[in-house]
């Protein structure tokens, strides 16, 4: 049981996640581009960039020696898709107010800074 408590079992949980959200990316890029924000220019590619950092990211935190560095990108990457993460819940609420959609919207917010943590403390700790 104090095995999935650990820093290695995050780890591989963490670059697991990473890797399959960035291929994710790849095969379904319309929930992605649907959340990015108007200002961001040349969407589709951006959506393909984050994907590949995302998986890059992923493999790199699975593998000891890249941990940390991986981890910095990783927690680089959460800050930079950010913007999308609000413009979700914006447009979300905009269009269905209070809704489940715009509650998991709300709620992934501050849940994107546990995930920064929980990559600090898994990989650079």
């Amino acid at each position: 049981m104090n095995f999935f408590l650990t820093q290695p079992f995050s780890a591989l949980v963490i670059g697991i996640l990473f890797i399959i959200a960035g291929v994710l990316h790849f095969l379904k890029p319309k929930p992605y581009l649907r959340i990015m924000p108007n200002f961001i220019p040349y969407q589709k590619t951006m959506v393909y960039i984050s994907g590949a950092f995302e998986i890059i990211g992923g493999i790199g935190f699975l593998i000891d020696d890249f941990r940390i560095l991986a981890g910095w990108g990783l927690i680089v990457l959460l800050f930079a898709v950010y913007p999308a993460n609000i413009n979700m819940f914006v447009k979300g609420y905009k269009k269905h107010r209070f809704s489940l959609f715009t509650g998991i919207a709300l709620i992934r917010l501050p849940i994107q800074f546990v995930l920064m943590f929980w990559i600090y403390w898994a990989g650079i700790k």
